[in-house]
């Protein structure tokens, strides 16, 4: 899942509360997700900061892998690009860390600490990536919407709710 290599690592100021829905509003349609502050905090913080500041915002998914992945978050647009920083890895310490069909998870380099801005959905489980890759989310509605999307198509915006 190539990314752009060695950055310091960041550490979120967004304080986790436990009850974030991520909301995608995309081309295709709406994908909600339950963010796993307690499985991965700093990724759920991370994330839910880009999504606040508007990072994600007319961004594009730039990969799609049909039965595997489908990747964005990438301000470059081509597989490249972050946020200019890195943060730590959560795979190893996160109990849920399990790639589901509609599991959220970070995409990263190869180095394990390199995990940015660009995440995927899971296109079906893929269990494979449960040792090398951090799951922060799982889908709770809209994934004929995720299997609807391809490279190309947008995000429009990414908000956070909390809901209980």
């Amino acid at each position: 899942m190539g990314l752009f290599g060695s950055k310091p690592l960041y550490t979120p100021a967004y304080k986790v509360k436990g009850d974030e829905v991520a909301v995608f509003d995309t081309s295709k349609g709406t994908i909600v997700v339950r963010l796993d502050g307690e499985g991965a905090p700093i990724h759920v913080a991370n994330f839910c900061e880009l999504a606040e500041k508007g990072f994600y915002d007319g961004l594009t998914f730039h990969r799609y892998e049909p039965g595997f992945v489908i990747q964005g978050g990438d301000p470059s647009g081509n597989g490249t690009g972050g946020p200019g920083y890195c943060i730590h890895e959560e795979y190893t310490t996160n109990p849920h860390n399990s790639h589901e069909d509609g599991a959220l998870a970070m995409a990263r380099a190869s180095d394990p600490n390199s995990a940015g801005s660009q995440f995927y959905f899971c296109l079906g489980p893929q269990h494979f990536l449960d040792k090398g890759y951090t799951v922060f989310g799982q889908t709770i509605e809209g994934l004929d919407t995720i299997a609807a999307l391809r490279k190309g198509d947008v995000i429009n915006s990414i908000t956070i709710e909390h809901r209980a």
